[in-house]
């Protein structure tokens, strides 16, 4: 399946909650995991860590988090249905994330460094988790795109966050006004 990037309509939209387990969420989460996947071996210097269902065309409230965000050899990822913020806390921390649905740009992006949140595990076992540091970033990017928003929404006023990734696999700021200001195909016609 081929992943959904900027600037297609369906990243901005507010998806649907799932509610019960049915055959067709557990095909879904099936295709996310393998897409994930699939996308990793294509870029080397990268970890596909997570994935939302809009991120493939699919209008539900289903997101994939890699089990270990620091081990590209274990390819688990472990699959949330309907989750939910409850509450967000601590400092408001930057750091760099990335996205299969906004090819090579990054973004240095301000988020809490806690969160708490509850959904359904694919076996529909109810879940309450908190998270911290770069799990905690990972679960808010994904349940962003639930929502219809991208990373770059939040930076979008700053053009010092911006990079993009040389071959060797460094960050480097790309030119704000140049590159990212009116470029249509990242924010689409409408911003």
């Amino acid at each position: 399946m081929n992943i959904v990037t900027t600037p297609d309509p369906r990243l901005r939209q507010k998806c649907r909650k799932v509610n019960k387990i049915t055959d067709e969420a557990l095909e879904i989460i099936a295709e996310m995991r393998k897409a994930s996947l699939e996308w990793e071996k294509s870029h080397p210097f990268e970890l596909s860590a997570a994935m939302a269902a809009p991120q493939l065309g699919f209008d539900r409230r289903i997101i994939i988090v890699r089990d270990d965000l620091d081990d590209k050899k274990n390819k688990t990822f472990t699959a949330l249905i309907d989750p939910e913020v409850i509450k967000t806390e601590g400092k408001i921390t930057k750091d760099y994330e990335g996205c299969l649905s906004v090819p090579a740009i990054y973004g240095k992006v301000p988020r809490p460094y806690k969160v708490k949140i509850k959904a359904l595990l694919e076996d529909g076992t109810p879940v309450r988790i908190k998270a911290e540091d770069s799990l905690a970033r990972t679960l808010l990017h994904e349940i962003d795109h639930l929502n219809g928003v991208l990373f770059i929404d939040h930076i979008k006023d700053d053009p010092t966050a911006f990079y993009r990734m040389n071959d060797k696999g460094d960050l480097e700021p790309v030119d704000y006004d140049k590159e990212i200001k009116n470029n249509h195909t990242l924010w689409g016609e409408d911003e």
